[in-house]
């Protein structure tokens, strides 16, 4: 069933179009514009499309995805892929030998080392930042999802676990797992897996490689931790400049130890504006553009250009926070179910969350706004992946919306109304659409209901959902690794990547997406996720909004591109493109 899954999702379309001929412009640069923006460099705390993108061409690791492929792989920074076959993994599936390669150059001048992965891996774990993407490493090395506890505490021992679960033996790179974890390849391959010099790191003011210091450098402040400006990789390319909100440049590093990149130069331009990229794209003033479904049909007449149709395994999801943080929030006006406000605990009452819900149309806002290019799942574990299901949902009704409003908070909400805003990332059209259909529908309920939509810059909005700032974030998910438990975790656990910003608590699915991982029969993961995905109805725990069908636009000079369902809009892997005419 999964291998089925992964094989149609990699079904990807190179469609045809009319060429002009053209002279091309900045043959030696690929320019990219955008409409999102960079949080973070740090891999240990990167957990987005956009400052992924910029990782992924500066920093390697151990492996890599072999082309398109979400279970093949090939090896990079180790010399070989380990295996059963080869030696490299252990009969019992707990242990993970890597040759690391000898003769690789960081842009900063070291060379690499086994000691440096060692350190790289350890360092990030330590790390481990809220919201971040450690929760995969800690949870395949030292069988928990987190360095701290429910209450924010540093759990008892585990900095010793961390550090007992990366061992060095004179070129090789030992893992050691308390468990066998079959994803931990996947995991392998992304960029939180990064590798760079301990000696630079720690001079940035990184973990000073003694353990007994290592909870000094645990969950930094968001915006605050070491790396969040500095680079020092092995990739095939360096960061030459870097104008926030505007514009970040690559350069090509000539010590590259692999095949050398054909492009010098890669920009990526921050333009919100759809007007203007698309302005760009027809002019020849960008290679390529982030195109939204809403805007697919047009461009599909546009000459010059060539597209790719990419299946995606991901989903955007619309979620109810059920414990806002008041402090200097703007969202949610007075903080009292005063008519001019909501309280910070307003979606916690399940009516108001089902009555939002039934506001949504989803068979306008499918041909409206995705323009029939993409689907509305019924559950975060998306088609495409193992168990996937389709669950009931909540139909768009506005009398039932109306019904569940004259329950919620006794009665209170109907009589008093209430006042809110929900909030979008700049420039993502689908997810204003989104924002903007339920704004509309909720308001129609009662004239004492006064829903506002506002957006905020990317950077900033990730910030402030996870300082629980927003009652409704709109945000998506794009896999990690093509499993159930990356998405059912991330959305539904209470210690989840987004579970936790929804203040969202059910024992039974911490406990259930505990034993979906931890074991590797099939028949008892079919019942575990099954389960877990009708709780997400259940429960009325988010809105789930699309799982895009991203379509990529390109000048037809662009060569090299490799579709992946795995890479969302930002990813863009500069090493394999050449500009040339056909």
């Amino acid at each position: 069933m999964r291998k089925l899954g992964i094989l149609i999702l990699c079904m990807v379309f190179v469609l045809g179009t009319t060429s002009v001929f053209a002279e091309i412009k900045n043959p030696d640069t690929l320019i990219k514009a955008t409409y999102g923006t960079v949080r973070t460099l740090d891999p240990a705390v990167a957990y987005d499309t956009e400052s992924g993108q910029r990782l992924n061409n500066i920093y390697e690791t151990l492996v890599r995805f072999e082309g398109s492929s979400t279970d093949a792989y090939a090896p990079l920074l180790a010399v070989e892929v380990p295996t059963l076959e080869n030696g490299g993994i252990s009969e019992d599936g707990k242990t993970y030998t890597f040759t690391i390669r000898e003769g690789v150059k960081f842009h900063g001048g070291e060379s690499l080392t086994p000691e440096d992965v060692e350190y790289s891996f350890e360092r990030n774990m330590i790390c481990d930042p809220d919201g971040g993407p450690m929760w995969m490493m800690l949870e395949a090395l030292t069988g928990h999802d987190s360095t701290r506890d429910q209450d924010g505490k540093i759990i008892d021992g585990i900095f010793e676990k961390i550090v007992n679960s990366v061992e060095v033996d004179g070129n090789k790179v030992i893992l050691h797992l308390p468990m066998p974890y079959p994803p931990l390849m996947q995991i392998l391959t992304q960029r939180w897996a990064a590798v760079f010099p301990k000696s630079w790191a720690i001079a940035q003011g990184c973990w000073d490689g003694i353990l007994e210091n290592a909870a000094n450098f645990n969950n930094p402040e968001p915006g605050h931790e070491p790396l969040i400006e500095k680079t020092n990789g092995s990739g095939p390319y360096f960061m030459k400049s870097w104008e926030k909100s505007k514009e970040f440049v690559f350069e090509r590093f000539e010590e590259y130890w692999g095949e050398k990149p054909a492009l010098k130069y890669g920009i990526v331009k921050y333009v919100p504006e759809w007007s203007t990229r698309k302005l760009m794209l027809q002019n020849g003033d960008a290679d390529t553009v982030s195109v939204d479904n809403t805007y697919v049909p047009e461009m599909l007449e546009v000459e010059g250009l060539k597209h790719y149709e990419v299946p995606q395994l991901s989903v955007t999801a619309a979620m109810f926070c059920q414990k806002v943080n008041p402090d200097q929030n703007t969202s949610i006006g007075s903080g009292q179910l005063d008519g001019e406000g909501i309280p910070p605990d307003f979606f916690s009452d399940i009516n108001v969350r089902k009555a939002f819900l039934h506001a949504f149309d989803r068979d306008l806002y499918k041909e409206d706004v995705l323009q029939n290019l993409s689907d509305i799942p019924t559950n975060p574990n998306v088609p495409g992946l193992p168990y996937a299901l389709e669950v009931p949902v909540y139909e768009f009704d506005l009398e039932k919306a109306a019904e569940y409003m004259k329950k919620a908070w006794d009665g209170q909400v109907w009589e008093k109304g209430f006042k809110m805003t929900i909030t979008h990332n700049t420039g993502n059209d689908m997810r204003e659409g989104a924002a903007v259909m339920l704004a509309e529908n909720i308001n129609s309920l009662n004239p004492k209901f006064k829903v506002e939509v506002a957006n905020v810059e990317w950077k900033d909005y990730l910030v402030k959902y996870r300082n629980f700032q927003y009652p409704v974030f709109i945000i998506g998910w794009s896999a990690d690794y093509p499993d159930p438990h990356n998405f059912l975790f991330t959305f539904m656990k209470s210690t989840g990547v987004y579970g936790r910003y929804m203040a969202y608590a059910n024992p039974e699915v911490d406990q259930l997406c505990d034993e979906g991982i931890a074991t590797t029969m099939p028949e008892e993961r079919a019942k575990i996720y099954e389960r877990l995905q009708n709780l997400w109805y259940e429960d009325a725990i988010g809105l789930c909004i699309y799982q895009q069908k991203l379509y990529r636009f390109y000048r037809d000079w662009v060569q090299g591109f490799v579709p992946h369902p795995m890479d969302a809009d930002a990813a863009e892997w500069l090493m394999r493109l050449s500009k040339q005419e056909q």
